[in-house]
């Protein structure tokens, strides 16, 4: 009987209110957008991301939970994860909780890349599964991973308090929303409004921008709704005052509504705080829901803290031993107790947790600190005494520690060493507390240094290029007369951060001053290269020459095969960008022969040496052997970490397969380049990526599409004021993107802009093809002395560098001259000519284009057989690699004496409105949902209508079915 009483007691001190169990209150007009979205899931124009954003205690969660309750009676399957407040630096920790929801079995199968296991495992399983890679290779592992789940029914991926989610997590969902999973596959993240992180924040505003990503605002509860549904019993006068007092927020008003009726001393009716806690919880609310922890006995207290410290590691073994519990009947005791009372919940892996974040960081933060440390400081011991890896132990070795301690600095690096690939960011952090505490002392100087350098390379690969070059440079200028080698590095590494900022001169000077304290062989091969890569940068290659030559020969003294190779193939790009075609080939000759010959290991040690090689190769119009030393460099670079490097081996790969005509695999190439580039934080190296990407889109996109002059436009508008290659670069790609748009007064200014009226300001070898353009730039323009002088130029400058390719872009010079006096007959046989001198090397993109020119001009001259077949060559080209630009003009220029096409199947076209007509014309531009609700001012509920009656009349099942119909439909108009 006593143990009744007692129990019912208990009883009476539980809360009557479970916030996920409660019927969802006021939020209809939200759940039918969602439900909207998960219901046309995988279809075109439906966001890909969902984004539930409130502030603490709005409903969020709980909207979450009645979100994925309808996916799953949807037939998706569903995975649940949350970031936690204080395991803010276990990367991936919300992807990983998600993960354990799904299905153990393909989880365990060959279907599920290594690659991926650091997201999917986490850090203790991950470490036995994969060696080496990259974090972005890691990405695309995800990616695959959620398709194959999405396969049988549709996948949603729900992600709370993305708020408090690690960098490495927060990179990775910027990734997913830049490139959405294939399959019907939804993300849905919730946060809260005012703690998300800048980068989250800008990564969904992106994706809001362009239409993948769906945001969800919750505000508060309407008062009527929620006074029926929460406070029936309560007199209205006291409901009302409740509902005030709480703000309409959910938590606020039911935590207000649990003290009225059990009687707190804190009248009902009063503000619910002055202030907000660390949790982000009004400081009366706190006290109130901390009040439930005055009743509680120690051992009872201390088991609840020590839940809310462990975090996702509260098992009952560790519970047992952190708490002091003599026996396992005794922690199933207080367990139960506190379950009873609703503050403990055990979840689906057998592990305790508080009842809601809020309440773990009130628990957390109302800890005393020694004794949060000191369960921080078993929780280490136990898992070291059950051989956890570092990785596992980091958390809760930093957060114990309050002063040095060797053993668990040691355990920190070992933990950042294995982070470096795949969580820079965390990397980052652990040595910086590692180096806080270090002493300041001759006698860890070396250990402090050491330490120093593995941070900025952690920051470097994590995209804090600036604070990697502040700490490089106090490094360098720390550095005493016996830590050459300590320097040395620190310089290597400082002088790239400055390329990748822009301040190639400032690497220059920083390498040269290097070089001049006489460094050993090995660290004056890297430095020479190094100087060598910031010449190419700052177009003054010829300024370095001799010091690559130098550079070589130490190499080659010192029998260093790898640093020989590198100054081979710098020495070969250089010479290539400068026109020296011969020199060039002799220098790539031997740079391949020695790559070769070398292994895979042996080169993970200057993996940019590929990158120097492919891209000679590239110029060089070599273009198999470029491809393969790229895709070589590619394997190389992810499995070794080496992220610095992929955004220009990917370009390189883009660049050929652009050229060679296989166009999607060169967008998936460029888009990935752009991914990594952004993570890396350098403008000049976005500007770079951004570059081929929008050469790519041009001729990848359908005619008139303007994604690729936005692209472009993006691309000058982040290299800025630069006077570097890239940012030339950047000018000439715009020029061309706006010349094929129809605007050659644009066109020639961006060139001219950037290369100078003489184009001094362009390496040679790009000066035939931007000379061509300049010539059709002129005769748009009516300058035909102009265009006489850019074509003899053109053709001057081919013939210096004696390359194919050049030498076909002079030809369609010439061509379009001949073409804009009125010869066809000469202009058919130049165009011919570009197209022969194409072929050779694999340039398919540049023959078909050639191709379908000479075609015209053809037809033009009384040559319809020749004509014809010109165009139907052109025409396959173009088909196969996916150059729909090609294709497209090919149905605008097909020759007259084709057999007349069957007449079209009926397209629904003419059932249209005026208005329906409006919106698929806009569909066919590349406009998003919300772009043409805003152009048309309509709201976006309305357009989606209209596409369901277009999709309707028109039997189209798909966005780019409709832009694909649209497209022929104006191309016919024109015919």
């Amino acid at each position: 009987m006593a143990a009744d009483r007692a129990e019912k007691e208990e009883g009476a001190l539980m809360p009557e209110w479970d916030e996920t169990a409660t019927r969802l209150i006021g939020r209809g007009e939200e759940l039918a957008r969602l439900d909207a979205v998960i219901g046309g899931l995988g279809g075109d124009g439906v966001p890909s991301v969902i984004d539930i954003a409130a502030d603490a205690g709005m409903g969020k969660s709980r909207l979450l939970s009645e979100l994925c309750t309808r996916a799953r009676r949807r037939g998706l399957t569903v995975l649940c994860g949350r970031a936690t407040e204080y395991e803010r630096h276990t990367p991936f920790q919300p992807f990983v909780d998600a993960f354990a929801d799904a299905d153990p079995a393909l989880l365990v199968s060959g279907a599920v890349p290594d690659a991926a296991a650091p997201a999917l495992y986490g850090v203790r399983d991950a470490a036995s599964r994969m060696r080496g890679g990259d974090r972005f290779g890691l990405y695309r592992a995800v990616a695959d991973v959620l398709t194959g789940l999405a396969e049988h029914g549709g996948l949603l991926v729900a992600l709370d308090d993305l708020h408090w989610a690690d960098p490495a997590s927060l990179e990775l969902l910027d990734r997913l929303i830049r490139h959405p999973v294939r399959g019907r596959v939804a993300l849905v993240v919730a946060r809260r409004q005012r703690q998300t992180p800048h980068p989250l924040a800008a990564a969904l505003t992106r994706g809001v921008d362009s239409g993948a990503v769906e945001r969800v605002v919750l505000g508060p509860l309407p008062e009527q709704e929620s006074i029926e549904a929460l406070a029936p019993d309560l007199a209205p006068h006291d409901a009302r005052r409740i509902y005030a007092a709480g703000e309409g927020n959910p938590l606020y008003v039911l935590c207000l509504l649990h003290a009225h009726r059990h009687g707190a001393s804190r009248p009902a009716g009063t503000a619910p705080a002055h202030g907000i806690t660390v949790a982000g919880v009004p400081a009366g609310l706190a006290s109130l829901l901390l009040d439930e922890l005055t009743t509680l006995t120690e051992a009872q207290r201390r088991t609840v803290e020590a839940v809310a410290v462990l975090g996702h590691q509260a098992t009952p073994a560790m519970l047992r031993l952190i708490t002091g519990h003599r026996t396992g009947e005794q922690l199933d005791e207080d367990i139960n107790a506190l379950t009873r009372r609703d503050l403990l919940r055990l979840e689906s892996d057998s592990r305790w947790s508080l009842r809601h974040p809020l309440l773990r960081a009130l628990v957390y933060e109302s800890a005393s600190a020694s004794d949060r440390a000191e369960i921080h400081r078993s929780a280490a011991a136990e898992l070291a005494a059950i051989g956890a890896p570092a990785t596992e132990r980091a958390h809760h070795v930093e957060r114990s520690l309050t002063g040095w301690d060797p053993l668990s600095a040691a355990v920190l690096t070992e933990a950042a060493a294995q982070f470096a690939s795949t969580a820079p960011a965390t990397a980052a952090h652990l040595l910086e507390v590692v180096l806080r505490l270090m002493p300041d002392t001759p006698a860890s100087a070396r250990r402090r240094g050491e330490t120093t350098l593995a941070r900025a390379r952690a920051l470097a690969a994590g995209g804090s290029l600036r604070e990697s070059r502040d700490l490089l440079h106090a490094l360098i200028s720390g550095c005493g007369p016996d830590e050459a080698a300590l320097r040395g590095d620190a310089t290597a590494l400082c002088a790239m951060m400055e390329r990748h900022l822009g301040h190639s001169p400032e690497a220059t000077a920083l390498l040269r001053r290097e070089l001049t304290r006489g460094p050993e062989p090995r660290q004056a091969v890297s430095l020479g290269l190094a100087l060598g890569m910031a010449a190419l940068n700052t177009v003054s290659y010829p300024t370095v020459r001799d010091d690559l030559d130098r550079t070589l020969a130490v190499a080659r003294s010192h029998n260093d095969l790898v640093g020989e190779l590198g100054a081979l193939a710098l020495a070969s790009l250089g010479e290539a960008y400068e026109g020296q075609t011969a020199a060039a080939d002799r220098l790539a000759d031997t740079a391949a022969a020695l790559a070769d010959a070398l292994t895979d290991p042996d080169l993970t040690e200057l993996s940019e040496a590929l990158v120097w090689l492919a891209w000679a190769e590239a110029l060089l119009e070599r273009y198999a052997d470029a491809e393969r030393h790229a895709d070589r460099g590619l394997d190389i670079a992810r499995r070794s970490g080496q992220v610095y490097v992929l955004p220009h081996l990917l370009s390189a790969r883009a660049f050929v397969h652009l050229t060679t005509c296989r166009l999607p695999s060169a967008l998936t190439a460029a888009e990935e380049a752009e991914a990594v580039a952004r993570a890396i934080g350098s403008s000049d190296l976005l500007a770079f990526t951004l570059s081929f990407k929008a050469l790519v889109l041009l001729v990848h996109r359908p005619l008139g599409d303007t994604l690729a002059l936005t692209t472009a436009e993006e691309a000058v508008a982040t290299a800025g004021t630069s006077r570097h290659w890239w940012a030339s670069l950047a000018g000439c790609v715009l020029g061309h993107t706006a010349l094929v748009s129809g605007d050659p007064h644009r066109a020639r200014d961006a060139i001219l802009r950037v290369g100078g009226p003489e184009l001094l300001g362009l390496q040679p070898s790009i000066r035939p093809g931007q000379l061509d353009t300049l010539v059709a730039t002129a005769l748009a323009l009516g300058d035909t002395e102009q265009a006489e002088g850019w074509a003899a130029r053109a053709a001057e400058e081919a013939d210096l560098i004696g390359l194919n390719g050049q030498r076909g872009a002079a030809l369609r010079a010439r061509a379009a001259l001949a073409q804009h006096q009125r010869d066809p007959r000469t202009a058919a046989r130049l165009f011919e000519r570009a197209a022969r001198a194409y072929a050779p090397s694999g340039a398919t993109l540049w023959e078909a284009y050639s191709l379908l020119l000479a075609s015209t001009q053809a037809q033009a001259a009384g040559h319809a057989p020749r004509a014809t077949a010109l165009w139907e060559r052109a025409r396959r080209q173009a088909d196969t690699g996916g150059a729909r630009l090609l294709t497209d003009l090919a149905a605008l220029t097909r020759p007259r004496d084709e057999a007349p096409p069957a007449p079209p199947a009926p397209t629904g076209l003419d059932q249209l409105t005026a208005r329906e007509r409006q919106v698929a014309e806009l569909v066919a531009e590349g406009l998003s949902n919300q772009a043409i609700a805003t152009k048309l001012y309509l709201s976006r509920r309305t357009v989606e209508t209209h596409l369901s009656a277009i999709y309707r009349k028109t039997s189209l099942r798909s966005r780019s079915a409709l832009a694909g119909l649209m497209t022929r439909a104006a191309l016919g108009r024109r015919g």
